[in-house]
């Protein structure tokens, strides 16, 4: 009996090596199947020795049997593989029998003769005594995989590639749901709506701000962007940042990713274009628009090696801009050197010398060092002179601080110097920073090496640039405070008037001359000026050219809205004071012969053109010199700004400006609101007035010119051509 059971044990053991002969061989390369024969035939032969059982352990059952048969024959192409074991296992007793205790003691030793043993257990397991399990382990995985393939094509069909990766396709499903529903939720404007469509749409709605539930980089530089908003003057609470680490689900996730897009967008308008349209603060304000494109931003930052650099660069480039970053920086804190403070004592003043009658008084003060110093004057820092230099700049604190600036420094002034209202200067910094949002982003022509004009009106100063280096600069005079202050605009000049007549403005007709008519019909005539009265009653006055003219000798054209230009003037004084807000709007040069030498050279190199060709043309009969590229003209307001020695300058809001702005900006009224802008414009004509008995009139033939004020100042219109067989067309086009 026991023979029959050893008989039977021996037989499953040969089975069970032959099933996993066959996997191994289903597995491997010829190379693998030659070695996978050899060690199967080596455990067949051991196999087929007899051996005691051990009484504990069953024998394997039928249905053992059958699965480990099953498993062997599924495949047809694996039987060839069966026969040649059964062909190898015949000779093994020859092989082995003069060692057959050490096949059936030590199979370890056996290992190395094939690779099959690092993969089929079934050789040593029979020491243990558990073939039945090593079998059940070991035999069905080997085929999985290929019947999985095997059953991948008859049970769907092979989808098409798709740009989401498995992990964020839910998140791309609610992106979708969300984006398809085109509710202002997240977007009001519809710029924006359609962006955002298009954008996610190309990519099958992935999101771009996570991967895998992660935020990717191009989100960590948005969010640092976002966060150190203030640096460029902006308010991080208008650019919310979404709580990604609490964003756990699909939903929230979506959520997140369009909140910060929003953001994103807010932040990249704001910077360009201000967080406050020009038109809310003075209506003659006019520069050009300049929107964002959220297709551009959403392109440029999430493609950009650097997304924090990308949304930066929304941000004014102009060096100016910058500088006064950099200064916000300063006054928020990160300060270099210790405060200084100046001590009281008695008023210092400077007094000139007035030729031979009055000499230089310059008095002596041990506070004169720690004054230098707090002024950023670094020549002869340890002198204690207070001399014209430390005058000047005690003159210029004096008029950004709004104290009467006399140059000399008495009380009220050290206290302002040694309590700076640092609180309100940040404040102005920001709303000049804000106003260099409004200029445009190229403020010169590439044509003429980025040449441009700038005029600052609180400075008082005009200056003309070319590849970024200042070429030339003038004291000016500029409007008056309230009705006459000269507007902010850029506009480009485009020729030069030499002897220019100078047609009367009308706010200046109807609100100046015509009421002196009724109190001296004579004034006009006294004063030079021609008045003319159009068929329909109403009134034009003008100045012919010549040295009287009040336009002096040249006119800066370059047409505008608001009707003013730069010219010449034959009262100079006033360009001797410090403070020249006393024109009617129009500019005044103090060097116009220069100006004009500078800016015809740069507009027409090769003429040569200098100061005195340009006064040789001085007369009586108007003179237009053309540019053949028109120079661009900005119009500024920098109550602060960093001068040429790296100082940070201010000085007085003469129109208010900056008040208003700074109200704007704390009462949040200026969030959401730049498509407000105001359409108010000038009336080139007047209704008919009845002039006062005694009023010389011109002689104009008894009729109109047919020109209105505009037309008279920068140039008359020039009908188009009429069409053949139509009658000509009344409308009027002006010639730029």
């Amino acid at each position: 009996m026991r023979d029959c059971l050893n008989h039977r044990a021996g037989f499953d053991r040969v089975l069970m090596a032959v099933a996993a002969t066959f996997l191994t061989v289903s597995a491997s390369s010829a190379l693998a199947q030659d070695q996978a024969r050899s060690s199967a035939a080596e455990l067949a032969i051991e196999a087929a020795i007899p051996r005691p059982e051990p009484a504990n352990v069953p024998p394997p059952s039928a249905a053992d049997i059958k699965l480990d048969t099953t498993a062997t024959v599924q495949d047809p192409a694996k039987e060839p593989a069966k026969d040649a074991v059964k062909a190898e296992a015949a000779p093994a007793p020859d092989k082995v029998e003069t060692k057959p205790s050490e096949v059936a003691t030590t199979p370890a030793t056996e290992a190395p003769k094939s690779e099959t043993a690092k993969t089929e257990p079934a050789k040593s397991e029979p020491a243990k005594s558990e073939p039945a399990k090593a079998d059940t382990a070991t035999a069905p995985a080997a085929p999985a995989a290929p019947a999985a393939a095997a059953a991948t094509p008859a049970s769907e069909p092979v989808k098409a590639a798709s740009n989401v990766p498995a992990a964020d396709q839910p998140v791309a499903d609610k992106l979708k749901d969300i984006i398809g529903a085109k509710t202002s939720r997240h977007f009001d404007r519809k710029n924006e709506r359609a962006a955002v469509e298009k954008f996610y749409g190309a990519r099958d709605y992935a999101p771009v701000w996570t991967q895998g539930g992660s935020l990717t980089a191009a989100a960590r530089g948005v969010i640092a962007r976002l966060k150190d908003a203030a640096s460029d003057g902006l308010n991080p609470a208008d650019y919310p940042v979404p709580d990604f680490a609490a964003a756990t689900t699909p939903d929230a996730l979506a959520d997140a990713e369009l909140k910060l897009t929003a953001s994103m967008f807010d932040y990249a308008r704001q910077a360009q274009s201000g967080r406050m349209h020009w038109s809310q603060v003075s209506a003659d304000i006019l520069y050009p628009e300049h929107p964002v494109d959220p297709n551009d931003v959403l392109a440029k930052v999430t493609t950009s090696t650097d997304a924090s650099a990308a949304l930066d660069s929304y941000n004014p480039p102009q060096k100016l801009y910058k500088e006064l970053k950099a200064k916000l920086a300063q006054l928020r804190g990160q300060t270099d050197g210790p405060v200084i403070e100046i001590a009281d004592g008695p008023a210092l003043k400077y007094t000139p010398a007035r030729g031979k009658k009055q000499a230089e008084i310059v008095v002596e003060d041990p506070r004169v060092p720690q004054l230098r110093a707090k002024l950023g004057i670094a020549e002869n820092a340890s002198d204690t002179r207070y001399d014209a230099t430390v005058a000047e700049a005690v003159r210029k604190f004096q008029d950004g601080a709004e104290i009467k600036a006399t140059g000399i420094l008495d009380d009220k002034t050290v206290k302002a110097l040694n309590s700076p209202k640092r609180d309100k200067q940040i404040d102005v910094v920001l709303v000049n920073m804000e106003r260099w949002r409004w200029l445009p982003r190229d403020l010169g022509v590439p044509a003429l090496g980025d040449a441009y004009v700038i005029l600052n009106i609180p400075d008082y100063t005009l200056k003309v640039m070319q590849r970024g280096q200042q070429v030339w600069t003038t004291r000016v005079v500029t409007g008056k405070p309230g009705q006459h202050a000269t507007p902010l605009l850029t506009e480009t000049m485009k020729y030069i008037t030499v002897n220019p007549t100078w047609n009367v403005p009308p706010s200046i007709v109807y609100n100046e001359y015509l009421p002196a008519l009724q109190q001296d019909p004579t004034v006009l005539q006294r004063m030079g000026l021609k008045l003319e009265q159009n068929r329909d009653g109403s009134v034009h006055i003008s100045q012919p050219p010549g040295e009287a003219n009040a336009l002096g000798r040249i006119r800066f054209n370059f047409p505008n809205k608001f009707l003013v230009y730069q010219h010449d003037t034959p009262d100079k004084n006033l360009f001797a004071r410090d403070e020249r807000a006393f024109s009617h709007g129009c500019m005044r040069v103090q060097n116009p012969d220069q100006y004009a030498s500078v800016l015809l050279n740069i507009a027409m190199p090769n003429e040569k053109y200098t100061p005195e060709r340009v006064r040789s043309m001085y007369g009586k009969s108007e003179i237009d010199l053309k540019f053949p590229t028109p120079i661009p003209v900005n119009i500024t307001y920098q109550t602060a700004f960093v001068d040429d020695a790296g100082k940070l300058q201010f000085r007085k809001d003469v129109y208010g400006r900056d008040a208003t702005m700074i109200n704007i900006l704390k009462n949040n009224r200026g969030k959401d609101l730049e498509n407000v802008v105001a359409h108010s414009q000038p009336s080139y004509s007047r209704p008919a007035t009845t002039l006062p008995s005694g009023v010389a009139i011109a002689n104009n033939g008894g009729g109109s010119s047919g020109l209105n004020f505009f037309e008279r100042l920068f140039g008359a219109p020039t009908p188009p051509p009429a069409p053949v067989g139509r009658r000509p067309q009344q409308q009027r086009v002006f010639t730029r």
